[in-house]
């Protein structure tokens, strides 16, 4: 999450630097990812130009000549642009020849398809105020012509990018990180006033005529408040600004307020224009049959019975808690707002984003959690600062559905028991103002012999316990003051390796070696990821009792889903292939019992990275099959070609393109191409190889590994006979080809059989329906001596008299 510097400034007192700043975020839990500067540099020769005439370009379609005038005393310049958003009279920023704009990009005199350009109008992006570069940064207020371009922006600010872990949903806001701050550097919190008051009134005075909550488990609070006579525009600088630096787009004054509170406390809005909404009314239901909704972002997207919406009488007007669509969307003719703050439940907002593939700044707090008592307090700024930038009334009391449950949560802890976990002496004052600091209300009782009692704020949902008091403390106190002690202890005799950390070594250095990265996830995932590595039951089994949050509740059946994970935060970095692997504990359901395993997995994706003097192989499905017979090998296991079959996971594997082992001595293998379902619900695009190995590490016995021997290769020349065979379509190939080897072994005496090889598959014109042909070559080879055209002859009989004895299979 990206913060401003300058906004939390607005709440705590900051003197402190960039880099203090940093480290207090990273003790008190809260790793800065980066750290970037927003907002206009020092330039030369950028200033404030007025468009005064946009003429088609003669020689491209997409390109305008304009005349722009950038100073009250000379004349104005030509400029060729790109851009489709401005009009004549609008005032926007101008690099004149010479500037040098962020990124080093240097502004001279040159020609566009043959026009003259003395200049460029610039972005918000090429001035460095966020990434937006659709258009032209209209400068709204309309600052006099030439001014310097740094007298009308502040100056640069700075922006953390803040790593919030999910059992911390409170911090996913301004205000959130700015308590954090507060209570560490031990400042007062200063909550944003909300100068304008908003009467109750009545609520006949609404614009809706009615809500109603028909699924109050996903929707345990839903209200709404109306706004009569709104004028659309622009919103100011200020907040502009500061949606910029958040990595937010601007739209206007009444959407933007929407986002800023979303931004500043955590709690998602949602503007509706009231003009639009059918009936008067609206429900918060589940999808119905053959629902669809075009959502903001202009795309259809087709509903399911489980996906909640937010409805008038005829149709979705949202996809609840996650996005709004263009059909109730607040536009420059609104005029009369309806303004929704409500909570939903996390997994089923979750769900919902996860299916349609979509995620947006609502649905990640929503699916974490949001306070439901902040809910008022969101509305109340929203619609104060709707009222400062667009004006109109508030249309009465709001439109409530739901209940307001009690959140508070209470812990009876004494001071002993803090200083007992954390293991020094502490002064008892210091650890109440460190739990007041974060808002915790302490009671405590003139009797030392009672326990205190300490009221969680509603924002803190997930603490509860008294181990969670002492982290809250030991947070504020700062771990870097923890005093050093040295232990002593016995020296004892080393134990011998445990078989699994034996075999664990060996698959690291082995992968390693084939040009492998090793990754390390969480043993939590969510529940969906349990079901499809795991079934329902297994969904069921493996879910934690009390999860911090949804996405880690269940303890993990496979390392695949971490694989992906890891994929999918690489795809980015600029790689053409990612090689991962992983090798720790997983945990199946087998006969109602949950077994802890071992396993060693890895996934390779996308085209292999290639260069001018060198191109490596495409990994494939029999890449990942070789890769997984060493890693058996390795355990000490036995792998058995005749007990492959297709892999039964369709959620996981695709068809025809996967198969399993699963062998009786208690371990498995699957391995192949990953199906086009769990890539797109992990947001990677290109095709995925990957196997993975579970065995119980019970099983392993490391004496039982194959040593490496060598035999010299013969040298009198092979014996090579193709034959052909055909079988039912639901014969394995590697069960033929192991049957082909048996009957071509038994026909050999006095010599080897080398090798028995698939070479073509056949399904088509000319064979019997429901049957394929399957061609092998047979080698044969002698280490002492060169075999007579006569020996192998017969011996290639023998094996075609075999098979013709077969039932299941016949010669072609």
């Amino acid at each position: 999450m990206k913060i401003s510097y300058q906004w939390l400034s607005d709440y705590v007192k900051l003197d402190h630097s960039v880099a203090e700043i940093e480290e207090a975020l990273t003790l008190i839990g809260f790793e800065v990812e980066g750290i970037e500067s927003f907002g206009v540099p020092r330039l030369e020769n950028v200033v404030v130009g007025e468009v005064l005439v946009r003429d088609q370009h003669p020689d491209a379609d997409r390109l305008s000549v304009c005349s722009v005038k950038v100073s009250e005393t000379e004349e104005p310049v030509g400029i060729v642009c790109g851009a489709q958003n401005y009009k004549v009279g609008d005032r926007v920023p101008v690099a004149l020849p010479g500037a040098v704009l962020p990124g080093d990009f240097k502004i001279k005199k040159s020609k566009l398809r043959g026009v003259p350009s003395a200049g460029m109008m610039c972005s918000a992006k090429e001035l460095n105020l966020g990434d937006d570069h659709s258009g032209l940064l209209i400068l709204e207020d309309r600052p006099a012509i030439g001014t310097p371009i740094n007298e009308i922006f502040p100056e640069p600010d700075t922006v953390f990018d803040v790593e919030v872990t999910p059992n911390r949903p409170d911090c996913l806001s301004v205000i959130g990180i700015a308590r954090e701050l507060a209570a560490w550097f031990r400042e007062d919190l200063k909550y944003p006033e909300i100068e304008q008051a908003i009467s109750d009134g009545d609520s006949s005075d609404h614009l809706l005529e009615s809500i109603k909550v028909l699924d109050s488990e996903a929707c345990p609070r839903y209200t709404a408040w109306s706004i009569r006579g709104v004028k659309m525009g622009e919103s100011p600088d200020w907040m502009k600004q500061k949606l910029r630096a958040a990595g937010l787009r601007p739209i206007n004054n009444v959407v933007d307020c929407t986002n800023f509170v979303l931004l500043e406390t955590g709690q998602p809005l949602h503007a509706f224009d009231f003009a639009k909404i059918k009936g008067g009314r609206l429900e918060i239901r589940k999808a119905r049959s053959g629902e669809s909704i075009t959502t903001l972002d202009e795309k259809k997207r087709n509903l399911s019975a489980d996906d909640l919406v937010v409805a008038d009488a005829e149709r979705p007007l949202v996809i609840a808690g996650i996005m709004g669509s263009v059909d109730a969307e607040v536009d420059g003719s609104s005029v009369d707002i309806v303004l929704e703050v409500a909570a939903f439940e996390s997994t089923a907002t979750r769900a919902t984003s996860r299916r349609l593939g979509l995620s947006t700044d609502s649905s990640y707090r929503f699916e974490r959690g949001v306070d439901p008592r902040g809910i008022e307090f969101a509305a109340a700024r929203c619609i104060d600062l709707i009222l400062k930038t667009a004006g109109g009334q508030v249309g009465g009391a709001p439109q409530m559905a739901g209940t307001l449950l009690d959140t508070f949560s209470e812990i009876e802890v004494t001071p002993e028991q803090i200083t007992k976990r954390i293991g020094f002496e502490v002064p008892e004052d210091d650890i109440a103002a460190a739990w007041e600091r974060l808002e915790f209300e302490v009671s405590r009782p003139d009797d030392a012999s009672e326990p205190w009692r300490v009221r969680v704020p509603s924002f803190r949902g997930d603490l509860g316990r008294v181990a969670d008091l002492t982290e809250e403390f030991l947070r504020m106190y700062g771990t870097d003051r923890i005093p050093e002690s040295s232990v002593g202890c016995e020296t004892v005799s080393s134990l011998p390796e445990a078989p699994g950390d034996l075999a664990s070594r060996a698959f690291r250095s082995h992968l390693v070696a084939n040009g492998f990265n090793e990754a390390f996830n969480y043993t939590l995932v969510s529940g969906d990821s349990a079901q499809c590595w795991q079934g329902s039951a297994g969904r069921q089994a493996l879910e934690m009792e009390n999860p911090l949050s949804q996405d880690q509740s269940h303890l993990r059946p496979s390392l695949l889903s971490g694989l992906l994970d890891v994929i999918r935060f690489n795809r980015g970095r600029a790689r053409k292939e990612f090689r991962f692997f992983e090798c720790g504990r997983v945990f199946r359901e087998e006969k109602g019992r949950v077994n802890e395993c071992l396993s060693v997995a890895f996934a390779v994706c996308a085209a292999p990275e290639k260069t001018d003097w060198l191109a490596r192989e495409p990994f494939d499905f029999f890449s990942a099959r070789g890769l997984l017979e060493d890693l058996v090998g390795m355990a000490g296991l036995q792998w058995q070609a005749g007990r492959i079959r297709p892999a039964q996971n369709d959620a996981a594997w695709t068809e025809k393109r996967s198969a399993e082992l699963v062998h009786p001595a208690g371990w498995s293998v699957s391995w192949g191409a990953l199906s086009r379902s769990i890539l797109e619900a992990h947001e990677i695009s290109d095709p995925v190889f990957a196997g993975e190995l579970i065995v119980n590490p019970a099983r392993l016995d490391p004496s039982a590994k194959k040593k490496a021997s060598f035999v010299a290769p013969s040298s009198f020349p092979r014996s090579i006979k193709d034959i052909a065979v055909v079988v039912p379509q639901s014969e394995l190939a590697e069960s033929v080809r192991s049957k082909v080897a048996s009957f071509a072994n038994k026909g050999a005496k006095g010599f080897t059989v080398e090798s028995v090889n698939i070479f073509d598959v056949y399904e088509g014109k000319g064979l019997p329906e429901g049957h394929k042909s399957i061609a092998f070559s047979v080698e044969y080879g002698s280490p002492d001596r060169t075999l007579t055209e006569k020996e192998v002859g017969k011996a290639f009989d023998d094996l075609q008299k075999r098979i013709a004895e077969e039932k299941s299979m016949a010669m072609r």
